[in-house]
Parts: structure tokens; sequence; C-alpha cells
């Protein structure tokens, strides 16, 4: 199994190549050993990218924690769920860019774009304009209220959900809209934390046609 977006940067001659974090070491790929060095090798063959990107890398300390990530990105941030992949994206890359994490709102951006996300769509969520247009009313909501997950949690209340439920959201879905909010403010802050820079994959995008084909992702809107 194989995802779509690594896939294209497995394809790409102009990939970018992997960079050890500023602030603190990780276990690279050349000095794995045990059950880190199968877990590294599992994700290159299962996952279909040529080498492991860096926030997994920064599980690796810990074995079972980095198993853990790699399970819950195929089953809920790489999965269609209750959300489309386009949604929860649209979500990982709003989170990351204001959490200031270069590495994730780059990584994400690229997905996004990947994943039928429009540049005018990139656009508006990359300089907080949440009214633009180019989202859909739910989608302005579905954002709006992942910005508040991301801020202010502890202010949530019903009426929020009750909103969400108005503009044509269900329970589920909202619901997996503050996982995908609240695991991404945890990664932002891990990759920041350890230092990791920009993959770059964005530019890979815009720079190199092969980026852009994604034959097996879903470009299904649920909320159109």
């Amino acid at each position: 199994m194989a995802f779509s977006e690594y896939e294209n940067i497995a394809r790409s001659a102009n990939r970018p190549k992997p960079s050890a974090p500023d602030n603190l070491g990780v276990i690279e790929e050349s000095e794995a050993t045990g059950e880190v060095a199968a877990l590294y090798q599992h994700f290159r063959e299962h996952f279909g990218r040529p080498d492991v990107p860096g926030i997994l890398k920064c599980f690796a300390t810990h074995p079972p924690l980095l198993r853990h990530m790699m399970d819950l990105s195929e089953s809920l941030i790489f999965a269609e769920g209750h959300l489309t992949r386009r949604h929860k994206e649209m979500i990982a890359t709003l989170v990351s860019v204001e959490n200031d994490c270069p590495y994730c709102a780059d990584s994400h951006a690229f997905f996004l774009r990947v994943h039928d996300g429009s540049a005018e769509v990139l656009r508006a969520i990359k300089g907080g304009q949440l009214e633009s247009p180019s989202l859909t009313r739910p989608e302005q909501g579905l954002l709006v209220f992942a910005q508040q997950v991301n801020r202010s949690s502890n202010e949530i209340r019903r009426l929020d959900i009750e909103k969400l439920l108005m503009e044509g959201w269900s329970e589920a879905q909202v619901a997996e809209a503050i996982h995908v909010a609240s695991l991404f403010s945890t990664f932002n802050r891990v990759a920041n934390a350890f230092g990791l820079k920009s993959q770059g994959l964005l530019a890979l995008y815009d720079n190199e046609p092969s980026a852009r084909t994604s034959p097996d992702a879903t470009h299904e809107r649920r909320l159109a």
C-alpha cells in the first residue's frame, strides 16, 4: 500500500533531501537498529516514500510511540474518514500556519494541493482569510472552529458545535475536526522544539508537474 502524495515525492528527481533538525538529534535512518530500523523499513515500504520524514524520527527515541504515530498517520491523518482528506489537510495547514511551524505548514500545504485544494484556498488559509469565497460557508465555519480548538479550546461551548451542525456537518465530523486540529497542535510543537526545517515540498509541487499528479486521491467534496 502506497500513498499518492508520497508516490509523487518518490517519482520526483528533484525531491528534497532530508535534513537534520537544528535543536535536538534524532535517530537517522543510517543509524537505526532493532525495532526502530524495522519500523523505518516498514514506513518506506508501506507508505511508498523513499525516506523517513523528520517528524517521525522525532518519536523514534521511544519505539512504541513511533509505531503508534505511524498507525495514527495511516488510520486518521492519511485516510478518508468522516472528513475528506482535503478537509483534514485544510485544518492541518491552518493550525500549522497559526502555530508558526514551517515544517508542518509546508508539508500539509503540499498535501492540500495534491488532494484538490486550489491555490486560492491555500492562499486564503495561509493568510487567515477564512471568509474567502474560495471556501464554502460550511468550510469557513469548520476552519473558524479549528482555530478555536487551537487557540482557546477551553472557551468552546455546545453552541459552537450546534453552529456547525446547522451548517451541515455531523457530530462525527466535528469530533474528527477536533482530533485533527488538536493533533497538529502537538505535531507543530514537537517539530518546532526539535528544530525541523521546511522540507520544501510545496515548492516541489509548484515547480514540478509530476508532483501534481494524484491518481488515487479522492476529490469528492462532501459539503459543496
